[in-house]
Order: C-alpha cells, then structure tokens, then sequence
C-alpha cells in the first residue's frame, strides 16, 4: 500500500502543503503529512514528488475518441460542413482495429495532459459491441478510466455504421453493460444521440435502458442555433422541453452543451437535478454558440467540462478546457454589458468542474485528493515557469499551466505517466499506426 508525497496538493480546491496520501485497493484511504502516515505505516513504499504539485486527476465528461483521427480534417467549417466533409465522409472507414487506433491516440494525448478519467460518447457501434470493446481495449492499454457512453442513434441520413434499430440498440446496451458491470476502471452508461440523430423512440429507449441500470444517460441539445428551430419544428417545443414532455428530464440525465438553452430551460435543467457536460473550446471552434454556465451555477447545477471530439477541437486537455471556460463565459457577460464581466466567473470554480464536478456528472467516485475516493491524481512540475510566480496556485493551474508541467499521471494508485512518458507503451507505437492508418486519407 503505497503512500505518495508531495510538496503541495489542491484538495477541494485548496492549497496544502506537506500533503501525503495512502492507497490501496486504488482508493485513498488516509491522507495528510509525509510524517504522520510514515509514522503511522513506517513500512510503507513511499513515492515521493519533491518540487511538484499533486493535483487530482481531470476528468473529460465528453469526448468522441475515434475524432481524434480526424484532427486537421475538417478545420474552420460550419458545423454542418464539418459533419459532411469530416466526420461522415471518414468514420465509416474505421473497421475495429481503426477505432482502437483512435482510442489509443485520444486516450494517450490526454492521460499526457493530466485526464484520469474520460467518458467516451460512442456512436460507431457498426452492428454490435466490437467496435466498443476496442475502446475499451484500449483505455486498458493506456490505464486511463473509461465511461463508455453508448450510443442510441437511428437517424437514417447518418452513416449506416452509426445507425441501429431500437432493439438493437436497446439489447446490445444491456449486454455491454451486463460484460463490465463492476470492473472497477470501465463503466457503460446510455447515450441517444440527440433530438434530430436519434427518434422519441429511440430516446426513450436509452433513458429507460439506463434507469433500468441505474445509470446516468447522455444526450447532445441545443447545441447550433438551428437545432433549436428543429426541435420546434419536429416535437413543438424547445430542446429541453421537448425531453421533459417525453417525461425524461431528471437527475439521471447529463445535457451536453447547451448553447442554446433560454433561461426557462436553464431553470428546467436545474429544477430536475439534470446535470451539464460543457465544451467551450469545440463549442467556440464550430462557432456554435455560448453556454450560460454563470445562470446555471447560480441555479446549482452540477457542470463538468468535456473537450468534445479531437475534430471539433484539436485538443484534449481539460485544463485548457477550465481556462476556456473562465475566458468565454467572461467575454460573453462583456458583449452581453455586464461591467463586471471579469469577476463573473473565478479560477476556482472552473478547477472544480473540470475535476470533482467530473466524478459529479458521470457518477464516478474521482475528483477530489479525498479519503474514499479513487487514487486518480497527477503531479506538475513546481518549477515550470508557467507555474511561477506562485501567488496563487489554483489560479496559475487554470490560467497559465503548460501541457510541459504535467510529470506524472496515476489511475488507481497506478502509473500511467512517469517523468512525461506514457508509462505502459511507447508514444511511438501510437504515431507508427495513427500515420499508418490515414495515409491515403484526404
């Protein structure tokens, strides 16, 4: 049971000095100073992290690993550009070996920037569960937690690969479910895809799937302003009143997005207990529009941060997601009038999103440097200049930290990252077959 040490922690947000914690069986399970654990456990291994910052893992609450392939394709074009000429114009040619490749490539890039835990929205289900377990495969390989989100989708102008009928998603659901249920680093949660890529049948049929399993449940709304005229059209109402009058919205759902949701829909959100997965950088780059995560705070509701797919961003990092984050919401208020636009928001309320609020959202017990809770933690190089001067360390982690200062990554209690390198397989396997896979691409 190894004790590890660091000069400083952020727990709860909170700078510690002299901070030690104990793990075993992947849980933290005592914490506080290198002296009181050693003389409590005086045989212990003790890992200890001179001139570092031990900070808990960051937690992406939505991601689409197989996009990180497609990175570089589909730049600088409207959302429904960006759709038909990147992502169904090249996901149908991933075969399982090609969604392992890009599983393997988003997982590693992030674990490198600090991310513990991913939750995988996954949408390439090609007739079953196989394409699936080859991202879960691949979380394996790298040790990084997995949520796999799986997806519900039957919208017939998609990609067949995409496509299922309700049964099938329904069935397939249960089983890959029923094949993880209580691994303690995998978990399968439902995800129909949205109001216009999945049916009211369909959607139903992943709420109900997940309740039955009580899990959490995933659905993109009102991400582009036109989503917003297409619910109206189809369902006659908005995109979060069209779920509440299916009789869904509740504490199990997690919205993703949310750009366009009005202030009755925000007050809706948070009087259900319905959870935010929020992107501000791919919601920026698609040009899609500005969440109000300053209401929906002021309302309680539980928001974690997502980087989206690596094709609607090109990054992976959440720590980059915190600073965008902090930096939207703030420009938003400016153009919005608000003359106190740049207190809107604080450095500490991001970290929490992207870190505890994560476990909050996707239901995983991570987040936090806090007994009971997994031994997902990462540790930064104190003497990065992009950590100096020290005046605040929460803050120089949201504002101004270098993907360079993340050293060391741990899922479990278990290396993942040791001194910047990928600590179960080599970075270059990874390039080797990403190069080898998209060479004729384009």
């Amino acid at each position: 049971m190894p004790i590890f040490v660091a000069e400083v922690a952020l727990v709860g947000g909170r700078r510690v000095t002299d901070f030690a914690v104990r793990v075993a069986d992947g849980v933290i399970v005592e914490t506080g100073s290198q002296a009181s654990l050693l003389a409590s456990h005086p045989t212990e291994t003790v890992l200890a992290f001179p001139r570092k910052a031990m900070l808990p893992g960051t937690v992406n609450a939505h991601n689409h690993s197989f996009q990180s392939l497609l990175r570089g394709f589909g730049d600088d074009l409207s959302f429904l550009e960006w759709r038909d000429k990147a992502l169904y114009r090249y996901s149908p040619r991933l075969g399982p070996d090609g969604v392992h490749v890009g599983a393997l490539f988003a997982f590693a890039e992030m674990a490198l920037h600090g991310v513990t835990t991913v939750c995988d929205f996954f949408y390439l289900n090609d007739g079953g569960n196989e394409h699936a377990e080859a991202v879960i495969a691949a979380a394996k390989r790298v040790g990084i937690r997995v949520v796999l989100a799986r997806c519900f989708y039957d919208w017939e102008g998609a990609p067949k690969v995409y496509r299922e009928t309700v049964p099938e998603a329904r069935e397939r659901f249960l089983a890959l479910h029923r094949r993880w249920h209580g691994d303690r680093t995998v978990a399968i949660q439902a995800a129909p895809h949205s109001l216009h890529g999945a049916s009211e049948a369909m959607i139903r049929a992943g709420a109900e799937a997940a309740a039955s399993v009580g899990v959490p449940w995933h659905i993109h709304l009102a991400e582009e302003r036109y989503q917003v005229g297409d619910a109206v059209k189809t369902y006659g109402q908005t995109p979060l009143r069209a779920v509440e009058a299916m009789g869904l919205l509740g504490p199990s759902m997690v919205a993703v997005h949310g750009c366009w949701f009005d202030a009755g829909e925000r007050a809706l959100l948070a009087d259900a207990g319905a959870r935010l997965a929020y992107n501000p950088n791919s919601n920026m780059f698609l040009g899609d529009g500005i969440t109000d995560v300053v209401d929906l705070l002021s309302r309680n509701v539980t928001i974690a941060l997502g980087t989206d797919g690596g094709c609607s961003n090109s990054r992976v990092s959440v720590f980059d997601e915190m600073r965008a984050c902090a930096l939207l919401q703030k420009v938003g208020r400016a153009v919005a009038g608000d003359d106190a636009a740049g207190q809107v928001i604080s450095a500490e309320a991001v970290f929490a999103m992207g870190t505890v609020g994560g476990g909050a959202v996707l239901g995983v017990p991570a987040g936090d440097l806090r007994v009971g809770l997994r031994a997902d933690f990462c540790f930064v190089d104190l003497d990065d200049p992009s950590l100096w001067p020290e005046q605040s360390l929460v803050k120089n982690v949201v504002y101004s930290l270098s993907a360079r200062a993340v050293t060391d990554v741990f899922v479990e209690g278990e290396a993942v990252v040791r001194d910047r390198r990928l600590a179960r397989l080599p970075i270059g396997e990874i390039g080797e077959r990403v190069r080898a896979l998209t060479a004729d691409w384009g």
